[in-house]
């Protein structure tokens, strides 16, 4: 009497081949893009809904970190550099860009927290609450942009014709926040100080990465910010803006390169693990 055995296994997502995981990838997003976008509305609204002075926060926060530079210049404390421009609108820029790396950064690494046991409870793709998260710190973006419109107007300083192209230069700095975000929201998930420590990380890197001042051009900071991807991802944006062109245009494609490669290979981990990470939460 023949018998017949059957054997069971886990579902093995790399037996089927990358192309296979990139084709679930995109079926998932595709999926449940509405979901996204609802989550991206209900983070939204939860954040200035009972906040006294709302999407003013958008502005608060840059203009105070921009402030404390002037008062440490003129204090002789600090030294900004050869800008070239009236310095409110080199900050402010610089700013809109570093926020969108760094707010999308925090956002998104706190995502799987906050959906608290949402996670466990229903069946959707985890990607959608990276995703929703970095859209908060998009909105921030743009409406930051406004503000450094009006600065323009103000000084009666043209920007650049090549401010259209920022859309597709900031791709990059969008690409490599999702991919730590998606790495960072695993982590955290299980080991809940990462999220505390992002928020110091933050801002020690803001003042090591010439945002709020000009790279200097002799010292560590000289030689730290030529080996610091976050550099060219912030002033290869701000520079297309302010002259209309991008001077390190070698160091900014290795760090779109980078951002690239970091994106993949952490959206790979994050969607053959995050079941099992969300099970821990």
């Amino acid at each position: 009497m023949n018998e017949t055995i059957t054997t069971y296994e886990p579902d093995n997502s790399l037996k089927k081949g990358y192309l296979s995981i990139f084709s679930d990838i995109f079926n998932e997003l595709k999926k449940n893009r509405w979901l996204t976008y609802q989550l991206f509305k209900r983070d939204f609204f939860a954040v200035y809904k009972q906040s006294f002075v709302g999407v003013l926060w958008a502005f608060i926060i840059p203009l105070v970190s921009v402030g404390t530079f002037i008062i440490l210049n003129q204090s002789g404390i600090f030294t900004i550099g050869d800008i070239g421009v009236p310095y409110p609108i080199y900050a402010l820029l610089g700013m809109a860009f570093w926020q969108l790396f760094s707010a999308g950064l925090i956002a998104s690494s706190n995502s799987l927290i906050a959906a608290g046991t949402m996670i466990t409870k229903i069946n959707f793709s985890k990607k959608s609450l990276v995703i929703a998260s970095l859209g908060r710190s998009i909105v921030s973006f743009l409406i930051q942009f406004v503000l450094v419109a009006l600065l323009f107007v103000y000084y009666r300083v043209a920007p650049s014709a090549a401010i259209l192209l920022i859309p597709i230069v900031i791709i990059p700095t969008i690409l490599l926040t999702l991919g730590l975000g998606f790495i960072l929201s695993l982590i955290n998930g299980v080991v809940r100080d990462v999220g505390n420590i992002l928020g110091v990380l933050m801002t020690f890197l803001m003042f090591l990465t010439p945002v709020l001042y000009a790279k200097p051009t002799i010292g560590i900071l000289a030689q730290a910010s030529n080996y610091n991807p976050l550099y060219y991802l912030v002033s290869a944006p701000r520079n297309l803006v302010l002259t209309g062109t991008i001077s390190e245009w070698r160091g900014f494609l290795i760090a779109s390169i980078i951002s690239v490669i970091v994106f993949i290979v952490c959206l790979i981990i994050f969607h053959l693990t995050e079941t099992r990470v969300a099970e821990r939460i």
